[in-house]
């Protein structure tokens, strides 16, 4: 069944849409049994070719940033390469953070156990810097190994770099793992939110995109709200009007 995906932004030069947790991109050798794509589902629903501008990972739901052509796709990338794109993040993690702040935490690149499964240098670490501050705590109550409740918080979150997967492993590094994170994260909160709010996805949401257009020269705000199971989620910890 061909989904259509939400369109959050359009004008004549740049197309964002809210995409799926779940759903890749592009099409990628990696993923050779995927049949649906951001971009080609993009292009099919407005009959035109889109040009990403950045990517985010498969799990990750929220805001993406297309071109409508090649030489706007051109004269954008730079500035996601840059830091003249501000992105939003929302999260659950678990845990209760009372305090924000910044974390500058470098960072080696992942290497892809296909892809880069020659390669015999070890990666350097390169600067990684998150802010990141505390919207909300909620608390659950379910024992789980020496707490008798489960505590969590939702964050926001504003990267300063783009490192892969530097949300996840940052909120790693913190004790305070996304919740649905099956790389970064920790299996018993995770199994807990399928049992309790059915939710089989990673919670993180990329909420809003700010940019200076580069032919308007206005800025733009692009926002993205949550899915059903974020819904859920939040319902179910009390947080219904924080998002």
């Amino acid at each position: 069944m061909q989904i259509e995906l939400e369109i959050v932004y359009r004008d004549e030069w740049l197309i964002a849409v809210n995409k799926p947790s779940g759903m890749l991109v592009h099409r990628s050798w990696l993923d050779k049994g995927e049949t649906r794509f951001v971009m080609q589902t993009l292009r099919d629903q407005i009959g035109q070719h889109v040009f990403p501008l950045h990517r985010l990972d498969r799990p990750t739901s929220g805001v993406l940033l297309f071109a409508l052509s090649s030489e706007m796709a051109a004269e954008m990338m730079p500035k996601f390469a840059g830091r003249d794109i501000h992105k939003t993040y929302h999260a659950v993690v678990r845990g209760w953070i009372q305090d924000g702040a910044t974390l500058d935490y470098p960072l080696k690149e992942e290497l892809d156990k296909i892809a880069d499964k020659k390669a015999t240098k070890e990666p350097e670490a390169k600067e990684a810097i998150t802010e990141y501050m505390p919207i909300a705590h909620g608390e659950l109550p379910i024992a789980m190994g020496r707490y008798q409740s489960c505590r969590y918080t939702l964050v926001e979150m504003k990267p300063r770099t783009g490192r892969k997967h530097q949300l996840r492993r940052h909120m790693h590094h913190l004790s305070h793992h996304i919740v649905g994170d099956v790389n970064h994260g920790d299996g018993r909160h995770n199994r807990l939110f399928r049992q309790e709010f059915d939710c089989h996805q990673l919670l993180l949401h990329a909420s809003r995109t700010e940019f200076t257009h580069p032919v308007t020269n206005e800025k733009v705000v692009v926002e993205a709200s949550v899915d059903p199971v974020w819904r859920r989620v939040l319902d179910g910890l009390g947080w219904q009007d924080q998002l």
